[in-house]
Parts: structure tokens; C-alpha cells; sequence
């Protein structure tokens, strides 16, 4: 069901529509990537949900710590469901993933922080080997894209 609930209308410019209604982005922009990745489809469904198909598609550059279906599975149904049914709060949510410029994976373990897009700041460390962002682990870093790069975290960022 959360799926089903979760799954809107993502993308913009130089999209070419797929099955079921939704546009996919063509190019490799972060938009692109988690529209065309299965395990970001939760994602997707809350960037369309909250209007940011546009900003990860612009020219950026953005660092996105980019939570995958796991991760959004943390959060109690009840709750996902009513972040999805407030585009306001939910942007808000969406917004705190995001570091204005492209931060790579040597650059995040050099911080200790970070202020995103949404004017809020994430704490950034690394332990064993690990980088931290907040109470997530990147699971996998630097995925790069034409408008900045990804980090794919396993715990959705809560402001």
C-alpha cells in the first residue's frame, strides 16, 4: 500500500513519458537517476508529492543524501502517509537531504556539518570507515549526475 500511496508524478524537461502516466527524465540529472533506480521509488514518489521534480532536474549542482525504500520503511505508515498528504512539511523534509553544491565523499569526510537547502544543518562523521549524516549510514557515495551527486543513506534525515 505504502507504494501504491507513494507513487505520483515525477519529472520535467526532456522527459519522456513510461507506463502508467508518469514521465521519466531523460539525461543523467539527479532527477533521473532516482526516477530510473527501483530502490529510490519512494523517493520519487515524495519529490513529486512536494513540487521538487524542477529543482533536482536545474542545473544545481546539489549533493543529495538520497534515503532508499528501506530507509523510507523506517517510518511508521501513519506517519509517511501524513508527511505525503502535507507537501509543506514534506518539501521541508525533502529540502534538509539537500547541500547546496557538489560535496563528494573525500569533501563530506572532512566536515562536521552541513547547512542544506532547507536552512537547517545535518551533522556529518565518520566512524570505522563509515560516514554518518545524521543518524544514517551512506551506503553508497558519489553517485555522480550532470546537475551534482548522490549519496544513498539508509535512515531517512529528520529536522
Amino acid at each position: 500500500m505504502k507504494n501504491l500511496i507513494l507513487t505520483s508524478a515525477l519529472l520535467l524537461s526532456g522527459s519522456a513519458f513510461a507506463g502508467g502516466g508518469s514521465m521519466v527524465p531523460s539525461g543523467n540529472t539527479i532527477a533521473s537517476i532516482v526516477a530510473n533506480d527501483p530502490n529510490f521509488s519512494t523517493l520519487l514518489a515524495a519529490v513529486q508529492a512536494a513540487g521538487l521534480v524542477d529543482t533536482l532536474n536545474s542545473a544545481g549542482p546539489f549533493t543529495v543524501f538520497a534515503p532508499t525504500n528501506a530507509a523510507f520503511a523506517k517510518i511508521p505508515e501513519a506517519d509517511l502517509n501524513a508527511l505525503l498528504n502535507d507537501p509543506a512539511q514534506l518539501r521541508a523534509l525533502l529540502l534538509y537531504h539537500v547541500v547546496p553544491g557538489r560535496v563528494t565523499a573525500a569533501q563530506v569526510t572532512k566536515l562536521t556539518s552541513a547547512k542544506t537547502v532547507n536552512g537547517a544543518n545535518i551533522n556529518v562523521s565518520t566512524s570505522g570507515g563509515m560516514v554518518m549524516s545524521n543518524d544514517a549510514t551512506v551506503t553508497r557515495a558519489d553517485v555522480r549526475a550532470s546537475n551534482g551527486v548522490i549519496h544513498v543513506i539508509d535512515t531517512v534525515l529528520m529536522p
